[in-house]
């Protein structure tokens, strides 16, 4: 049987990526998305049209190609984590947080830009979707918050609640130029989580 393995992508082609990526971002701190044409694109990461359209077929293209590269990127963090066996303070899924964060700091500046931006949700929705499938896992796992579930409160909710506070959160972290280290805003999510489980107790 034939194991259908993912080729590594050449590094010319990762390279290029790159240029037009960081050249997406310097325009989006210059002008609305709108104005932003492949030319511009091309101009600005320093390569001609055609070579952008061997990579992408138009711009909406490309900002799902890349937001699609995003989550890949996340996943990544994720299965690189080494696992932690099952602890009352859920260390294991602290510690993928944490993770996130530093990849998010590492690559700050097109973060900054694009989670913030509301020309294109498309960066933002996908990272919601990616944080409330991580709290889903996180809800059947440790079946945490039993305390707020038994008051009545709804699993969906909960999770509406938990993702949108972490995503936002993240966003303000960026906007004042992320004034505190992945591992001390972890740290601020874990007591705000521990004091849920205090009550509970």
């Amino acid at each position: 049987m034939i194991e259908n393995k993912k080729s590594p992508t050449d590094p010319r082609i990762l390279r290029t990526r790159q240029l037009i990526k960081n050249a997406l971002v310097e325009l989006l701190g210059e002008m609305d998305i709108k104005k932003i044409t492949v030319n511009r694109l091309a101009e600005r990461a320093t390569i001609n049209r055609v070579t952008f359209y061997l990579h992408y077929r138009d711009i909406p293209d490309m900002l799902e190609k890349m937001a699609d590269d995003m989550i890949e990127e996340f996943s990544m963090v994720i299965k690189n984590t080494p696992a932690v066996g099952h602890t009352s303070s859920g260390e294991g899924n602290w510690k993928i947080l944490e993770n996130i964060l530093e990849h998010i700091a590492k690559n700050g500046n097109f973060y900054k830009i694009i989670l913030a931006s509301k020309q294109i949700p498309i960066f933002r929705d996908r990272l919601l979707s990616f944080l409330k499938d991580m709290i889903v896992t996180k809800i059947d796992e440790s079946k945490s918050h039993p305390y707020l579930l038994s008051q009545g409160i709804k699993v969906d909710i909960l999770i509406w609640y938990n993702s949108s506070a972490l995503i936002g959160t993240i966003i303000s972290w960026l906007q004042n130029d992320m004034p505190y280290t992945p591992a001390f805003l972890t740290q601020q999510f874990s007591l705000l989580h521990l004091r849920g489980l205090n009550r509970e107790s």
